[in-house]
């Protein structure tokens, strides 16, 4: 899916957090670490969380394996999904939060969501493989070992003498207090210090919505007789329509507080984004396509969509007007802290924006593609 480079970026951003809870530093005399607080755990606790994990990981390999050899695709998206949580329960406990959120939010919702909509089309059964699996399983088994030999040359986890620990992470952990001033170190890098990579992958996110419109496209709202006379049309499933309408307000509230919150804590636009996007499908499987595009036309989801990366942009070219290098928010403000602020305000809300109408406009696309006469 899209989100692989957002959550590859996540990912190593938090191991520096985590890295910097584990590790004492120089200027960090106030920062509190496990080693500092050695002497007040409990003697249980490291066990506890060994078996944890190990259960964990035996839970997520079990999933996997599982999902190989299941047939019939309902269950396996409904697997996917629990591979999903099982994948973020892992993330919360590596101290990784910013992930473990975005795993939650997208591999078990929206991308389940997705997955289900494309049975519709597919059908629930998986057919039987006209040719003998050796070949694939052949070309498989030498890709994947291929991979794992070229790790070899890749430092070992956790080592302190890896390039990115010897200066990036010290760099990052101790300055971006003060150049920053923002409390999340994940949002910090993420949208100031690595802001290019930031906004490729929001290009990314674009592109893939350019490419499923242009395979499957929207079609447009029906004209249904019913509502050309004036007559209410029947609602089919009345008790979800209407639990519907009452979680929708608490979901859009919810992700306006995690985009505006991500500075603060986990959070941040990719996340709000995905949330938001979750009330509109939500209100799509509960009231039908007709009224999901009546409410939300498709040219204005793809409008959206192309706003969000011209408002990421823009806020470079505006950077560089004022005299500063591309995406460098120092110069939105008299003072650089606040201009880091609303360079990173600004920027998140392109992401949610993008990303919000993104995966709404996918799932349109999956279910118009469904709803279709054959």
């Amino acid at each position: 899916m899209v989100t692989g480079d957002c959550q590859a970026a996540d990912g190593a951003v938090a191991a520096l957090a985590h890295q910097s809870r584990l590790e004492p530093r120089p200027g960090q005399g106030g920062a509190p670490c496990r080693a500092a607080r050695h002497d007040l755990e409990l003697p249980g606790r490291s066990v506890i969380e060994l078996l944890i994990n190990v259960a964990l990981l035996t839970m997520l390999c079990m999933t996997a394996l599982v999902v190989v050899y299941v047939r019939h695709l309902f269950s396996v998206v409904m697997l996917f999904g629990i591979y999903s949580l099982l994948s973020a329960l892992i993330f919360v406990v590596l101290d990784a939060a910013d992930v473990a959120f975005t795993e939650a939010a997208v591999g078990a919702g929206v991308s389940t969501v997705f997955m289900l909509a494309t049975l519709v089309s597919t059908g629930r059964q998986e057919k039987a493989p006209a040719h003998s699996p050796l070949l694939p399983l052949a070309v498989v088994t030498v890709t994947g070992a291929a991979l794992i030999w070229g790790t070899l040359d890749m430092p070992h986890f956790g080592d302190p003498g890896n390039p990115v620990h010897v200066h990036v992470a010290d760099r990052y952990i101790q300055e971006s207090p003060d150049e920053i001033g923002i409390p999340n170190m994940v949002t910090s890098v993420l949208a100031s210090y690595r802001g290019y990579d930031t906004m490729g992958e929001v290009i990314v996110i674009f592109t893939a919505l350019v490419g499923v419109l242009s395979l499957l496209g929207v079609r447009e709202r029906r004209e249904n007789p019913v509502h050309r006379t004036g007559e209410r049309h029947s609602r089919p499933y009345p008790v979800l329509q209407v639990m519907a309408l009452l979680l929708i307000p608490f979901i859009l509230v919810f992700a306006l507080y995690v985009q505006f919150h991500g500075d603060f804590g986990p959070g941040g636009g990719f996340q709000a984004g995905v949330i938001f996007a979750a009330a509109i499908i939500l209100y799509t499987l509960t009231f039908g396509l007709d009224d999901a595009t009546a409410l939300l036309p498709v040219k204005l989801i793809c409008m959206l969509a192309a706003a969000g990366v011209l408002l990421y942009g823009g806020t470079g070219v505006v950077s560089m007007l004022l005299g500063g290098n591309y995406l460098d928010y120092d110069v939105l403000a008299h003072d650089p802290v606040h201009g880091q602020h609303y360079g990173i305000l600004v920027i998140e809300l392109g992401v949610g924006i993008t990303v919000s109408t993104v995966m709404i406009a996918i799932f349109l696309a999956l279910v118009s593609r469904a709803e279709r006469p054959r």
